[in-house]
């Protein structure tokens, strides 16, 4: 199927993650999964529905090309980003001056098409040696990365579940858009709320209650100096820099006459391939209470995503290229400061890049656009890459 055609198809198909917000008639996945299901079932291959959260499910489609070749994981997320303030029609798809625009266009539809227009390519052709291809299609990337941790879970905890992911896949790519080059290593991202208590009354006299709000305030002020002494705390990763510390919201208060009771912040904190997630909130936490003479409490994570190591995936990273020098001329590999899906993947012990048409600058913006050149080529460099990969099966 003509990639361009797929990534239009895709774009005017709603599918937004609201990220926490209110709900509306275009969020969550439900009629992209049956899209696909249509497009999977239209091209004659297997494929399962697991539903990972209500009405919020992956969708898996599985190329056979021999039992004893190789299997490949292709990854892609279902979800966007909300479309508030886009100065285009979201969902309707406009092709001008070589460019697809649309919301997802860029972030990550056009990678899911370039990959399935790869695979039903492969599908049509049975190219001879081919490797095996899992389409996986996730959902709740945007938000909480939900969707790839149960894909994960099929080759580890549950282990057995998936007739289409049996085994451990040999491999992985996740589409994300990266100019065409190959990302080996970026930054993991822990998410937690903080909050301060006080004691509410007539602002008329403040010294009468406990100010929420001015706790705050210390709070943040050494979580400003956390942030930092980051970089002088860790040496940073030779291809994703310096962890870092962001204060990123901050709600609190009644009434501007009221002294608050209450205050909230959100944090987050970017990790550097080498530090552990888990550790995080606790260290952050600990260099946070020590300069404070009251109490205050913490969240539990809600967002807890690895960084994405280079230990493990060069041999991958280097046939990948090799491929792109064919269609799109030298690339690099190289880090980056954003999560990925990729980590996840990675972390459940699967070399894992990350691949796709289009650039980061594009992704979320009001005017989100992928150019078409790049999506037609990423679409022959996976068929390439999938057609010739070395190796056999793995188990």
């Amino acid at each position: 199927m003509d990639p361009l055609s797929l990534a239009s198809r895709l774009v005017a198909v709603p599918s937004v993650n609201p990220m926490g917000g209110p709900p509306d008639d275009d969020c969550f996945e439900t009629r992209m999964t049956s899209e696909l299901v249509t497009l999977f079932s239209q091209a004659g291959v297997a494929f399962e529905i697991h539903e990972v959260l209500p009405g919020r499910s992956n969708v898996l489609a599985r190329f056979e090309s021999a039992p004893d070749r190789p299997t490949l994981l292709w990854e892609a997320h279902q979800d966007t980003v909300p479309v508030t303030g886009m100065t285009i029609p979201p969902f309707e798809p406009q092709v001008a001056d070589g460019r697809l625009y649309g919301r997802g266009a860029c972030d990550v539809k056009g990678g899911m098409a370039a990959m399935l227009s790869a695979f039903f390519r492969l599908v049509s052709e049975r190219p001879t040696g081919a490797a095996n291809v899992v389409m996986a299609c996730t959902c709740d990337e945007e938000s909480t990365a939900t969707g790839v941790g149960r894909l994960a879970e099929l080759w580890t905890s549950r282990r057995g579940v998936s007739p289409i992911l049996s085994e451990p896949p040999a491999a992985a790519i996740v589409a994300e858009p990266t100019s065409l080059d190959v990302v080996v290593a970026h930054k993991g991202v822990t998410r937690w709320e903080i909050i301060t208590r006080g004691r509410a009354c007539h602002s008329s006299a403040p010294q009468d209650g406990v100010n929420a709000i001015y706790r705050m305030a210390r709070v943040v002020s050494a979580l400003e100096d956390a942030a930092a002494s980051l970089a002088a705390a860790r040496p940073p990763h030779p291809l994703c820099g310096s962890a870092t510390l962001s204060v990123g919201r901050i709600t609190g208060g009644q009434s501007v006459n009221i002294v608050p009771e209450e205050c909230r912040i959100e944090i987050d904190r970017r990790s550097i391939p080498g530090e552990d997630p888990q550790e995080i909130l606790q260290e952050t936490m600990g260099a946070v209470r020590s300069r404070l003479d009251f109490d205050l409490e913490t969240s539990p994570p809600w967002l807890i995503s690895p960084p994405l190591s280079d230990a493990d995936n060069g041999p991958l990273a280097k046939a990948l290229l090799d491929s792109i020098q064919s269609f799109a001329g030298p690339r690099r590999s190289l880090g980056v400061a954003y999560g990925t899906d990729a980590a996840a993947i990675s972390a459940a012990g699967v070399p894992c890049v990350v691949f796709g048409p289009g650039s980061i600058a594009q992704a979320h913006t009001a005017d989100e656009w992928l150019p078409i050149e790049e999506l037609t080529a990423a679409s022959d460099i996976l068929f390439h890459f999938a057609a010739n990969f070395p190796g056999e099966r793995t188990t």
